[in-house]
């Protein structure tokens, strides 16, 4: 696949004070498997789907799934959403519409309005 997604170094400089120390055995690029899982979860693909570009297959789910667990990823959006929030408001709408299938059916009756 010539559309590979990879994180850039800015992108990687925001997301590292989220990433969970390493213990022993340091852990494979976090920049290729962090792309790759975003990747994978971007173009809805199966774990072994993965663009080998990314590394094995495992090793995105492995991580993927740890760090889930952990509780990682949601701090990352969290502490991101945070840090737009102080640039600037955004405002969204919580409308919520709902239309019965019937209602666009409804027809009135002649004569029953007093016709």
């Amino acid at each position: 696949m010539s559309n590979l997604y990879w994180l850039t170094d800015e992108q990687m400089a925001r997301l590292e004070p989220y990433f969970p120390k390493s213990h022993g055995k340091p852990r494979v690029d976090d920049r290729r498997v962090l792309s790759g899982i975003i990747f994978v979860n971007r173009n809805g693909l199966r774990w072994r789907d993965a663009p080998a570009a990314y590394g094995p297959h495992k090793t995105l789910y492995n991580r993927w799934k740890r760090w889930s667990e952990a509780g990682v990823f949601v701090r990352m959006m969290e502490g991101l959403s945070g840090a737009q929030a102080e640039r600037r408001t955004v405002m969204i709408d919580a409308t919520y519409l709902k239309a019965h299938r019937t209602a666009s059916s409804l027809r009135v009756k002649k004569g029953a309005s007093g016709d």
